[in-house]
């Protein structure tokens, strides 16, 4: 089998040491693996910049869709409302959640490639005073676009509501205070910026806000309540846990740590971004987001002609070992490369030579 790069937004392309720690069975109930859960649990407190006394962790098995839909079945009860954010296809996934859960819900919405104002969420706030959680998407992997979470997290919490973050995309990869951002609950996953594989998610959330949510949730195996009373005790996950990607994401925590923490892989992933955009401008390529709104993430572009079949690109970027995402828009033609995961410039460098040359023979 051939070792493609990954460049998506995740899975993504992972080193051989996160590899290499899941050659290892072992047993959830043993204490030697519960002590990682605990120690992973602790370290991701450290990364988000929180104090143990007000902020906790909750691990949850599945991809990161599940541990969304788990904090809106929990922190959410018959009697609350919630204000989604969206401006791409998973802020869109959570108003889906909702609906599912029978939630009392508004939308604001907003074009795939413009951010949501915190204004306009003020102005729903005050319009709406049974509103009791606003939900955004920080980084929206649908375009590549990072959202201000900063200004509407002020506005959130001058209003005393709760404010859930997707930060799916973004969590290890851009740097946060989670307190400073008045976040109540942060959402990530094991195989985006800190660079596991795919199996669980975690939520960092403020320990008063989970406190409140004890009886709220719809379902047995998605309550992060639950999960989180169990947790506390020793580490032990409720339900059997993906023993092997808990590992793998322990090594990845460490990887983190040794590149310099979450500033330097902001750096490397910023660099990749910028080398891509430029890169591929001179090339024909223009990018769907401005760069003033642009994520270190992942990035869109318009396909350069109409003759430009993504398809035969596809194929072709694969051959020469790299694997790029199709576009996620209905209204115009994109593909998408992201720009995160164990990729560094030579390979950013590599991928870029590998489209020159594509639109040359093209020409």
């Amino acid at each position: 089998m051939s070792n493609y790069k990954l460049l998506t937004p995740g899975p993504l392309t992972t080193t051989v040491t996160v590899k290499q720690e899941m050659l290892e069975d072992r047993c959830t109930w043993d204490d030697d693996y519960k002590n990682i859960t605990q120690h992973i649990r602790q370290q991701l407190l450290a990364l988000a910049h929180v104090d143990e006394a007000d902020y906790t962790t909750v691990l949850m098995q599945g991809s990161g869709s599940f541990v969304v839909e788990s904090v809106l079945t929990t922190a959410i009860s018959d009697e609350d409302k919630i204000l989604i954010l969206t401006n791409g296809a998973y802020g869109e996934r959570i108003v889906e959640m909702a609906q599912a859960l029978k939630l009392q819900h508004i939308v604001y919405s907003v074009p795939y490639n413009k951010q949501p104002s915190a204004l306009e969420v003020q102005a729903f706030l005050e319009k709406d005073a049974s509103i009791t959680h606003v939900a955004v998407v920080h980084c929206e992997t649908t375009t590549g676009i990072l959202n201000p979470i900063k200004e509407i997290g002020e506005v959130v919490h001058s209003f005393h509501k709760t404010f859930i973050v997707d930060a799916m995309s973004s969590f290890g990869g851009v740097p946060m205070n989670i307190a400073d951002l008045h976040i109540d609950f942060c959402i990530s996953s094991a195989n985006k910026c800190i660079q596991g594989v795919p199996g669980f998610g975690f939520v960092i959330a403020k320990i008063e806000a989970l406190q409140q949510c004890k009886g709220h949730a719809r379902s047995v195996a998605l309550d992060l309540y639950s999960q989180w009373e169990v947790m506390q005790k020793d580490g032990k996950w409720r339900f059997t846990s993906p023993t092997h990607v808990v590992v793998a994401f322990a090594k990845a925590m460490e990887e983190l740590r040794e590149e310099g923490g979450i500033e330097a892989r902001f750096k490397r992933y910023a660099h990749n971004n910028a080398l891509l955009r430029s890169r591929l401008a001179a090339l024909g390529f223009t990018p769907y987001i401005s760069e003033a709104l642009q994520s270190p993430i992942i990035t869109t572009f318009l396909f350069p002609d109409k003759t430009f079949s993504f398809e035969h690109f596809y194929q072709e970027m694969k051959k020469a070992g790299f694997v790029i995402y199709p576009g996620k828009l209905t209204d115009v033609d994109t593909f998408r490369i992201g720009n995160i995961g164990d990729v560094h410039e030579e390979d950013m460098l590599a991928l870029c030579e590998v489209v020159e040359n594509y639109m040359a023979v093209k020409k």
